[in-house]
């Protein structure tokens, strides 16, 4: 959602395109659950604004979008355990549904280890307006995460999982240890259900309160940050 009100304002969306990000937004912080269709809209609506763009042009404006909008928004206590995990010499992952430029550049910000997003096809340096695959949403990124550990000769079982959605059920059952971090009700329940930690950063007032537009950004922010992989050296 910030990443679409950084490009609204430079003129990539229109006002409306940016209500309709907005809505979807409302929509999942209030169920907690993105629809097919709304998950194929947003597709359609990235792949026709990032054609005929620049990488290069888009890492510039992604650095600058998150200087402005979501630098401040990063909850203290996600940092904190990116932190944690770092300082104890492990490797720390960012996994999202955003565009790997964007994932990229919140890793570097954060200090992790790297990022695994959603892959826009380019030739020569400008987008197609394809995806390389599909988004990295739901199963996809449970797929994305043992591909990673085989990549990497990591032990599943020796990793930990972090999110606020219940989206990423999926992914947080891949691994040994799975994490819910200011999670929306369905996942709440899940992890309740399944013996997973909780954990909670939003004061008890805004918990209460998921979905008003207040906390759009900062949970959609913490959302995607704490969504990563954190590895145990071997």
């Amino acid at each position: 959602f910030h990443f679409a009100r950084g490009l609204a304002a430079r003129k990539y969306f229109t006002t409306s395109d940016l209500a309709g990000f907005a809505w979807q937004q409302v929509k999942f912080r209030i169920g907690g659950k993105e629809d097919h269709g709304s998950v194929q809209s947003s597709r359609a609506q990235a792949l026709s604004f990032v054609a005929g763009k620049t990488v290069e042009e888009m890492n510039r404006v992604g650095e600058e979008i998150y200087d402005e909008l979501m630098a401040d928004k990063i909850w203290s206590g996600t940092r904190a355990l990116a932190q944690m995990h770092l300082d104890a010499g492990q490797r720390v992952w960012l996994v999202t549904a955003t565009p790997v430029e964007l994932a990229a550049i919140i890793s570097r910000r954060l200090g992790l280890t790297g990022a695994l997003g959603t892959v826009a096809e380019h030739v020569d340096g400008v987008y197609t307006g394809r995806l390389v695959g599909d988004l990295l949403h739901g199963r996809a990124k449970a797929h994305a995460v043992r591909a990673l550990a085989s990549r990497e000769g990591l032990n599943l079982r020796r990793c930990t999982a972090y999110s606020d959605s219940s989206n990423d059920v999926p992914m947080l059952s891949v691994v040994g240890t799975a994490v819910a971090v200011n999670p929306d009700a369905t996942l709440r329940e899940i992890a309740r259900a399944r013996g997973w930690e909780i954990r909670d950063f939003r004061t008890g007032r805004k918990a209460a309160k998921i979905g008003v537009p207040s906390v759009l950004g900062a949970g959609a922010l913490a959302g995607a940050v704490a969504a990563g992989m954190a590895y145990r050296r071997r």
